[in-house]
């Protein structure tokens, strides 16, 4: 192997190695190694030895009585200071303190290209349901999430946006805007569950909780940010109309 050659095999492991990593962000915290080639769209056993590679550095874990993958501490750690940089750490006793009380995981996004992206989830501590985790990336239109992170007339009428998400057993998704003191959006507070759980009535009491909570965080947040990101988004839109 030459020397010029390294590099590019250096370059494509760690291409991989991010490849598998990536598989995580889904809604499954939990996966097979089967489940990680067909995701990272790699060869059975080209998946186990970077697996391995990921659970020597601590990158990934595996549960030892079902031998599936998750996400490892040292992942976690890494991802620290992305999360003080937005203000996440700070603000994450309000958003586990609200999912405690609503008893439905609360979720961040924030603005990546076009997507509202999920940054944090906080989980309640009882009345869990994989039917409250969100797509971790999800359209910017259409979705509750990102007509919060848009702020345009309707959510700023009502103070919220809500979708009704179509499964066999429906889904509604609601998100406020995260506003900071000069009024531009710094995130969404979002909350999903079964539409047959959170119906109009829990809708009216979760929403004011949901905004008290946007209010506290919202200072906690750093200025710039997905407003930056935002602005890009909505004047590239503009220009292609």
């Amino acid at each position: 192997m030459t020397t010029t050659d390294e590099p590019r095999s250096g370059a494509r492991a760690v291409d991989r190695a991010i490849a598998v990593l990536t598989c995580f962000e889904g809604d499954d915290p939990e996966l097979t190694l089967s489940e990680l080639a067909q995701l990272a769209d790699l060869p059975l056993s080209t998946t186990h030895r970077l697996a391995q590679a990921l659970l020597r550095g601590r990158l990934l874990e595996q549960d030892p009585a079902t031998d599936r993958y998750r996400v490892g501490h040292t992942l976690a750690s890494l991802a620290r200071p992305a999360l003080t940089r937005l203000g996440l750490d700070s603000a994450a006793p309000h958003l586990f303190a609200l999912a405690a009380g609503i008893r439905i995981t609360v979720s961040v996004s924030m603005v990546e290209h076009r997507d509202a992206v999920t940054v944090f989830q906080a989980r309640p501590p009882v009345s869990f349901c994989h039917h409250q985790v969100p797509r971790a990336r999800q359209s910017l239109r259409s979705s509750a999430a990102g007509q919060a992170l848009l702020n345009q007339d309707g959510v700023r009428r009502t103070g919220f946006a809500s979708e009704l998400i179509p499964t066999d057993d429906p889904i509604r998704a609601v998100a406020v805007p995260i506003l900071g003191r000069d009024r531009r959006v710094r995130g969404a507070l979002a909350v999903q569950a079964r539409s047959a759980r959170l119906d109009d009535e829990l809708l009216r009491s979760v929403v004011p909780a949901m905004r008290i909570a946007a209010g506290r965080i919202a200072p906690l947040f750093q200025t710039g940010g997905v407003t930056t990101d935002l602005e890009s988004v909505l004047a590239a839109e503009l220009r292609s109309r």
